[in-house]
């Protein structure tokens, strides 16, 4: 018996004293893919042939050697941080990380474009979610869909509805549906007299791309507010209270992504707040400092908050978990594997948490027994459970996983010059 089995086997007890199945967990953790983000690879340059600079607020830091410059070289890259991570993931895609051998506008894009990502995928067993690149192109240098020139508008309109087909494709191809987020960079860097005139025509916009009815098996729309972004600080037209009543009203599904709010404010508490509401609920988890500067994710309070509510409230179908952060100071690799396995981490010891002795306890109103159990749980060797859901993943165990982006960084990151 490895070390690991025998420290999983007293941690299994540990557990059980306090009403808590390691097995049921570990089992229920398998069913909750995280939709890593492709863009963390590349610095959201994308593969647009005569792509400019990045543009609406985007915006990444550092310059780490390494990045990758090709599909063939992200591709690469996923597959190394794939192949240590446990569990079941997913990669969400931006239309700008299109293949095509001639320049292709975005209205243009199809399905055959990202053929290459869905033989990746196949070959990988994982699903593909996807998102209309609304930023970095000549024509949103003003604004997108609530642009006051009608032919820009209508540009932003036909690649919502290309973007939908994609989608489709995705979900019909892979069997699984494609969640496809519209975020635009849509506002105003200083004082607008008129506020409601965009948002009316963000409306009418949002309205002629979702139009056509796509079966849920294959695809869900979602929309994502923003508080801000460079160069839109004082106005955004896809505010959280516009989407948050579009989504209600059009039957659409609600992204919160963790750095558009209030720097004090956190998505964790907004879950079960809009969850009544919305069928599908999206999340675009990163750890945003002092603004949505989309560091990697941490096993910070946060974090875990967000699992919790996904676990105690039993959204495992409704609520679909993405990852959204870039780090160009840092390897790559790295910053997915940290941050995905712990989005992975904070969801497993949500499922180790004795939830019905705390509810009752609640509903009982015995407060400081719930302050007490929910301390004490927090020393349990939930690490150990961990280990073993490594292990039996065959993936690195604790911090060997580092050794081999080591490894990756001396034999191809540093060949790419």
């Amino acid at each position: 018996m490895s070390t690991v089995q025998q420290a999983y086997e007293l941690a299994k007890k540990q557990f059980a004293d306090i009403g808590v199945d390691t097995e049921q967990a570990l089992a229920l953790l398998d069913q909750l893919p995280i939709s890593m983000h492709c863009w963390q690879g590349d610095d959201v340059s994308g593969f647009e042939q005569g792509a400019g600079a990045l543009s609406g607020g985007i915006q990444t830091t550092g310059n780490y050697p390494g990045k990758a410059r090709t599909p063939q070289e992200l591709r690469a890259d996923l597959d190394k941080a794939v192949s240590l991570i446990p569990g079941k993931k997913r990669l969400n895609l931006h239309a700008s990380y299109l293949e095509a051998d001639h320049r292709v506008d975005r209205n243009e894009v199809k399905p055959e474009h990202f053929a290459n990502w869905v033989a990746w995928a196949k070959a990988n067993n994982m699903g593909l979610d996807f998102n209309p690149t609304y930023f970095s192109h000549p024509l949103s240098a003003e604004a997108t869909l609530s642009h006051q020139n009608k032919e820009i508008r209508d540009f932003w309109i036909e690649h919502g509805k290309a973007c939908r087909k994609i989608s489709e494709y995705f979900g019909k191809e892979l069997g699984t549906a494609s969640v496809m987020n519209i975020w635009i960079p849509d506002g105003s860097k200083d004082l607008v007299v008129d506020k409601f005139a965009p948002r009316q025509r963000l409306v009418e916009a949002l309205d002629e791309i979702i139009a056509e009815k796509i079966d849920a098996k294959y695809h869900l729309d979602a929309v994502e507010s923003k508080l801000f972004g460079i160069g839109v600080e004082s106005y955004t037209v896809g505010s959280n209270e516009f989407y948050a009543a579009y989504a209600v009203s059009r039957g659409t599904a609600l992204c919160l992504d963790a750095g558009h709010f209030h720097p004090t404010e956190v998505i964790s508490d907004k879950i079960s707040a809009v969850m009544p509401f919305v069928q599908h609920l999206l999340l675009h988890v990163s750890r945003p400092v002092r603004w949505d500067s989309d560091h990697v994710v941490l096993l910070d309070d946060e974090t875990q908050a967000i699992a919790g509510e996904i676990i105690r409230n039993q959204l495992f179908d409704r609520v679909h978990i993405g990852l959204d952060f870039f780090d160009a100071s840092i390897n790559r690799i790295a910053a997915w594997v940290i941050g995905t396995r712990n989005m992975q981490k904070a969801l497993l010891r949500a499922l180790l948490e004795p939830t019905d002795e705390l509810r009752a306890l609640e509903n009982a109103r015995d407060f400081g027994s719930r302050l007490a159990l929910l301390e004490e749980q927090k020393s349990l060797p939930w690490q150990a459970v961990w280990d073993m859901y490594c292990e039996r993943h065959n993936v690195p165990v604790g911090r060997r996983w580092l050794d081999e982006v080591r490894a990756y960084e001396k034999t191809v990151l540093s060949q790419r010059v």
